[in-house]
């Protein structure tokens, strides 16, 4: 993978496909570089596509102590890398993260976010200390049972299915990102509703959100795009349980940056 240094000198792995005008993926929770790549090689053809390891994951570098600020110094540094400006797609708290670095200034053309889990009710995806518990919990050195609250006390799934999920053969990876876990918790209880310069961002936007996914993450999508100015919703066909579908999420996302 190349890299860019960002604003604090971290440095921030990335992959880059395709020719074109430019667009950055920005992913949340448990996720890589890697997480999008489905969706990357859709959207490939005909423009630039750069997805990267967010700070404290994969390939890229961490400095402590954390901040959205350096998260959107980040996002900033891979946009001038693009060539100045860039169409975003954010991603559950990738997309909260986009929306805060377009209204800090960041040079974002277009912006996609992707079922953004902004709470709008008080409490609607976990206490307002939750990533105080998280990172108690990491810094404990209890991984497992940082991701497991973040499940139950943030997701919302049940404490039997998280039991079960602790057996997996997938539980390992999870484990190994709860440091990063920390990062995503602080940007979903902090922006857990935006902020007015985020809800006056001006820019076209498309909010998404899959036909089938959990009713809180269709009400944020919908909440949201009613507050921004030139922000549009639509369904993403056969998306559940806060999944992508490639081919039907990219149809979308093309349609909407020819479009504008």
């Amino acid at each position: 993978m190349d890299t860019v240094t960002s604003r604090d000198g971290t440095s921030i792995a990335y992959q880059q496909a395709g020719s074109g005008r430019p667009l950055v993926l920005v992913t949340g929770a448990f996720n890589d570089h890697t997480t999008c790549a489905e969706l990357a090689a859709e959207l490939s053809p005909g423009r630039t596509v750069i997805t990267y390891d967010r700070r404290g994951r994969g390939e890229s570098g961490h400095r402590m102590p954390y901040s959205i600020d350096r998260e959107v110094d980040d996002l900033a540094a891979l946009v001038e890398h693009a060539g100045g400006s860039a169409a975003v797609f954010g991603y559950s708290s990738g997309a909260q993260l986009a929306l805060k670095a377009a209204a800090d200034g960041v040079a974002i053309s277009h912006l996609v976010m992707y079922e953004p889990p902004f709470a709008f009710d008080t409490g609607q995806f976990g206490p307002p200390d939750l990533h105080e518990q998280v990172a108690d919990l990491v810094a404990q050195g209890r991984p497992g049972d940082a991701v497991a609250l973040f499940q139950t006390a943030g997701v919302g799934m049940p404490a039997e299915f998280v039991a079960q999920i602790r057996q997996s053969p997938m539980w390992p990876a999870l484990e190994a990102m709860a440091p990063s876990l920390v990062y995503d918790v602080t940007i979903m209880t902090s922006l857990a509703s935006p902020t007015q310069a985020m809800a006056d961002v001006s820019m076209p936007a498309l909010i998404l959100n899959g036909t089938q996914t959990w009713p809180k993450l269709q009400h944020a999508a919908k909440t949201l795009a009613e507050a921004m100015p030139a922000a549009r919703y639509e369904e993403v066909p056969g998306g559940q349980n806060h999944e992508i579908p490639p081919e039907a999420t990219a149809a979308l996302v093309r349609d909407f940056l020819d479009e504008n």
